[in-house]
């Protein structure tokens, strides 16, 4: 799991970059809203972790141009804010889940933990992006009308819905993907992007993916409303 942290104590940061490399989490530190909205822009992640009080820019104001521009990574919110009216501005601007400091390192790595079971059994839901949705569960996309995928192709999808408007390489894609399968290769991804192209065809969706063999692909709104 790859993981965006937004924290300006460096000091705190360092020990929750610390306890989460020792469980193999791959963390990418930041110190101030700015920082973590280039960073989200630049990269793909599986959680972010932002605090609320930062300077530069804010956690909730960067989160609000984080999910402005199409991305829908979960996200958990850090403040020493107990206030409920703080907590509903965070979750209101697109947080997925909260912790009030102080807090316990085992309380955050229960709620990563959760949250990869959550995504390992169940995908991430229901996801929208233009005039698609996606039912990982049901392994279903819709639009004008609706058509099955297969578990790649959803998996696949899901990804791009995840991070809409971002350039992606096709190493991550295969590796979040097909994660330790080294038997996929450039040619093997290019045939599920081919098929998911079709199947966006196919119920008349106005959402395309971009680019050539070889990456980096980019799932875009083709309206043009979405264009503008």
């Amino acid at each position: 799991m790859r993981i965006l942290l937004a924290e300006d104590e460096k000091q705190l940061s360092r020990v929750i970059v610390a306890a989460l490399n020792s469980r193999n989490y791959d963390v990418v530190p930041v110190y101030n809203g700015q920082e973590a909205v280039k960073k989200a822009s630049q990269g793909v992640y599986d959680l972010m972790i932002f605090d609320i009080m930062m300077p530069v820019m804010t956690g909730v104001e960067a989160l609000k141009k984080i999910r402005a521009s199409g991305d829908q990574t979960y996200v958990i919110m850090l403040t020493a804010m107990a206030e409920v009216d703080d907590k509903v501005t965070g979750l209101d601007a697109g947080a997925d889940d909260y912790i009030t400091k102080p807090f316990s390192l085992k309380e955050l790595l229960a709620r990563i933990r959760s949250l990869e079971r959550r995504t390992e059994n169940y995908g991430n839901g229901v996801l929208n992006f233009g005039d698609i949705t996606l039912d990982s569960n049901e392994q279903r996309l819709e639009s004008f009308n609706s058509i099955s995928l297969s578990a790649k192709e959803t998996k696949l999808l899901n990804l791009f819905i995840l991070n809409a408007n971002k350039k992606i390489i096709s190493e991550i894609l295969i590796d979040h993907v097909w994660e330790n399968d080294d038997d996929i290769d450039q040619d093997t991804l290019w045939i599920y992007i081919s098929y998911l192209r079709q199947k966006l065809q196919a119920v008349n969706a106005h959402v395309g993916i971009e680019g050539e063999k070889g990456g980096p692909y980019q799932l875009v709104n083709t309206s043009k409303e979405g264009r503008t």
